[in-house]
């Protein structure tokens, strides 16, 4: 055995530039900048290895930074163990530092990754919890300190089975999410399956679970229910404008007092389903009823908002359902827009595309879309006008022509 131990500290310290061996294969390389570095020699297979060890850390200072001469002659030991045994010493670092970013990097870990990365698409950065809510509950309770590379479809498959026949809609988001994870995951140069949530897909099979239309009230019933809406409460004038516009509540209870300019309802597209993500906000045009119970609404309107909340923010989601539920009916606010389009098809002559329009849903194929430059604003208000006339109990034929 090659003499050990050659340097000392006072030496490795004090010595000028140059290279220096404590033995065994140990050198310190000192360089001319003030610069240090251990590097160990081996022969692994009958080849020469050399082996960086960090930097050294020759001074007395308290800093982490570096390895001082007991702390290189430690690490020495430990390769040189490692190529007695006719490993490779750099190859097994190189697989010990994948091990160890392997167990760091846990589902939970990139999926709070992942969710940072897809704030700024996310309404309110996020905040609201409904992008995550399906991985936290469902997913990251069992998978969570799963490192990511370890997770294969028959994890996902024991994870989402109890959930996959009776919360079909939950578990189809806890799927999705799962998968955008993994694709951020694989962006991150990590090595996971990305075809692992297909093949749980396969393995769980199609679910049982019938999906259910939201219970609507017939177009014929509407003029009742509005009338019976003769508090001007919050409640009762959002859930009236929501039948008027056609409308879905989220854009209801965030309207405010700037985006209406004249007859003219203009919605962020945020707040708008089919719509997020896009430039383009949407023009909702306001029959004479419309705006008649948003200046009843006016006067509860604060900081902008025209259906505020009691406390803070606006109207909750839940307000407008719980009002028709304490009514005992089986209809639902979010009916009221298949309640619009039924009377458009039943009791109208209004073509397609103006009543797919006025529930801003996209109509046609891409190229035809993106050659039709109109949003039938003026068509809509003379529909929305004959709609609010059959909702206050007029025969619905009347057509207010604009000049």
């Amino acid at each position: 055995m090659r003499a050990l131990h050659k340097l000392s500290a006072v030496k490795a310290r004090t010595a000028p530039p140059g290279k220096y061996s404590d033995g065994g294969g140990l050198w310190l390389h000192k360089r001319s900048d003030g610069g240090a570095q251990w590097v160990l020699r081996v022969t692994v297979h009958g080849n020469r290895r050399e082996m960086g060890l960090g930097r050294a850390k020759l001074d007395d200072s308290r800093s982490s930074d570096g390895l001082t001469l007991k702390e290189a002659r430690e690490a020495a030991d430990k390769w040189r163990s490692v190529a007695r045994s006719d490993k490779d010493p750099i190859k097994e670092r190189e697989r010990e530092r994948r091990e160890a970013a392997r167990e760091r990097h846990t589902l939970n870990v990139v999926a709070d990754e992942a969710f940072e990365a897809r704030k700024a698409e996310l309404k309110g950065d996020g905040k609201a919890g409904r992008w995550f809510t399906p991985l936290e509950l469902h997913v990251l309770p069992r998978l969570g300190k799963t490192p990511i590379e370890d997770i294969d479809q028959n994890d996902i498959k024991l994870t989402l089975a109890p959930i996959w026949h009776e919360k079909a809609d939950t578990a189809r988001k806890a799927m999705n999410r799962l998968g955008i994870v993994m694709r951020h995951a694989a962006a991150m140069g990590l090595d996971v399956d990305l075809q692992a949530t297909e093949k749980a897909k396969a393995l769980l099979g199609k679910s049982r679970h019938v999906a259910k239309n939201v219970p609507a009230l017939p177009w014929q019933e509407v003029p009742n229910f509005y009338k019976s809406l003769s508090e001007a409460t919050l409640t009762q004038l959002a859930l009236k404008l929501l039948i008027l516009t056609g409308l879905r509540s989220m854009p209801i209870r965030h309207a405010r007092l700037d985006q209406i300019d004249g007859e003219v309802w203009t919605v962020p597209a945020e707040y708008m389903k089919g719509l997020k993500g896009k430039a383009q906000d949407f023009r909702v045009p306001l029959s004479k009823e419309a705006l008649a119970v948003m200046e009843q609404a006016r006067p509860f309107a604060r900081d902008g908002w025209l259906f505020p909340n009691v406390r803070k923010g606006v109207l909750s989601d839940a307000t407008m359902s719980r009002y028709m539920e304490r009514l005992e009916m089986d209809a639902r606010p979010h009916g009221f827009r298949s309640s619009f389009r039924t009377w458009c098809a039943e009791a109208t002559d209004v073509p397609r595309e103006v009543a797919e329009a006025a529930l801003a849903h996209a109509t046609g194929s891409a190229v035809e879309r993106a050659y039709r430059r109109t949003d039938f604003l003026e068509q809509r208000r003379a529909l929305m006008e004959r709609w609010a006339d059959h909702v206050t109990g007029g025969s619905g034929k009347v057509v207010r022509m604009v000049g």
